[in-house]
C-alpha cells in the first residue's frame, strides 16, 4: 500500500499532523474514521495516484497525530477546528484547492470543512456519514441499542478507563487479514495508548456538545454547501436501516447531491476499495 507514497509531519497551528502523500493532478484530501488512521486509505490511495495529488492525514487525535488541548466542552476537538487545521495542511503543501472524502468520523470533519470553507473545497464525498445533527434529532431505540458508544464516549472519564482496561476485548472487530499486517500491528499499538484513545473519545464529545450547536445555526441560517456532492454508503453496515435513504438527508444541506450504496461493510476502503475509488474518481471527473 501506498506505493512511492511519502510519510510526514507537517506543522499546523494547533500541533503536528501525520500525513503521507502520493501521486500528481488535482488534489484530493480522504478523511479516515474511528478508530482507523490514515492507513485504512492504502488500497484507495494506490488506486487513485495515478490521476490525484492524494493526501492522507491522520485526523487530529487520532493516530500519530496532535492531541487538541482538552476544553471544558470538547471545543478543540470540533469539526471545526479540525477542519481548520487540515485546510492549513493543504495550504501548507501547496494546494489551495482540493477535493475532500471522508469515512465516519472524517466524514463530519469533511462536510464541517466544505461546509466553513467553500471556497477551498471543490468536491465534497462523503461514505457513511450525516450531519451530526441529523444523527441525534432521528435517534430512536434503534440507534440507541446499536450506536451506544455514541452516548457513552460523551461521558467524562468512563470510557478511556473501560476502552484501556482491555483494549483488544473493546476493539474486537481489527483483522490484519482486512486492515493489511502493517496498519493493524500499528493500530493494535496505538489502542493501548492512553493520550490515543483519550483524543479519539473526545471527538465524540465534541460531537454532543459542539459540533451539532454548528449544524444547527448553519440551518437556522439557510446556509447550505455550495460545491456539488457525492453520497455513499455501505449496503452490508446500518445507515440505510437506521435512517433511510441518505441522499434524501443530505438534500436538506446540499444543493447539488447524488448517491448510491456499495456493497461492503462498514469499513468501505478496506472491504471494497475498487468500487469505492472507481466511485470517487468518477464523481471528480464526470461531475
Amino acid at each position: 500500500m501506498f506505493e512511492g507514497f511519502s510519510l510526514d509531519n507537517v506543522g499546523v497551528g494547533p500541533g503536528s499532523l501525520r500525513v503521507r502523500r502520493g501521486g500528481s493532478g488535482p488534489a484530493l484530501l480522504l478523511l479516515h474514521g474511528h478508530p482507523r488512521t490514515h492507513m485504512t486509505w492504502g488500497k484507495v490511495a494506490d488506486l487513485l495516484s495515478s490521476g490525484y495529488a492524494v493526501v492522507c492525514p491522520d485526523l487530529p487525535g487520532f493516530g500519530r497525530s496532535y492531541r487538541p488541548a482538552d476544553a471544558s466542552d470538547s471545543s478543540n476537538s470540533s469539526k471545526r477546528a479540525k477542519a481548520e487545521a487540515l485546510v492549513e495542511l493543504m495550504r501548507r503543501l501547496g494546494h489551495e484547492y482540493f477535493a475532500v472524502v471522508g469515512h465516519d468520523r472524517g466524514s463530519l470533519t469533511a462536510f464541517r470543512m466544505a461546509m466553513d470553507h467553500p471556497d477551498r473545497v471543490q468536491r465534497l464525498v462523503i461514505a457513511d456519514g450525516i450531519p451530526v445533527i441529523e444523527h441525534l434529532e432521528r435517534t430512536d431505540w434503534k440507534f440507541a441499542r446499536d450506536w451506544y458508544h455514541w452516548f457513552f464516549f460523551a461521558q467524562p472519564e468512563k470510557p478511556e478507563r473501560a476502552i484501556l482496561a482491555d483494549p483488544r476485548a473493546w476493539y474486537d472487530k481489527l483483522s490484519p487479514e482486512l486492515m493489511g499486517r502493517q496498519a493493524y500491528d500499528e493500530l493494535v499499538d496505538l489502542i493501548h495508548d492512553p493520550a490515543v484513545i483519550h483524543g479519539m473519545v473526545e471527538d465524540y464529545r465534541a460531537g454532543l456538545s459542539v459540533d451539532h450547536l454548528h449544524d444547527r445555526e448553519d440551518r437556522d441560517a439557510g446556509r447550505r454547501l455550495i460545491c456539488p456532492m457525492l453520497c455513499l454508503w455501505s449496503l452490508r453496515d446500518d445507515m440505510e436501516q437506521i435512517y433511510g435513504d441518505p441522499v434524501a438527508i443530505w438534500r436538506n444541506w446540499a444543493t447539488d447531491v447524488r448517491g448510491f450504496g456499495i456493497d461492503s461493510g462498514h469499513h468501505v476502503a478496506e472491504e471494497n476499495p475498487q468500487a469505492l475509488s472507481q466511485a470517487i474518481r468518477e464523481f471528480l471527473e464526470n461531475g
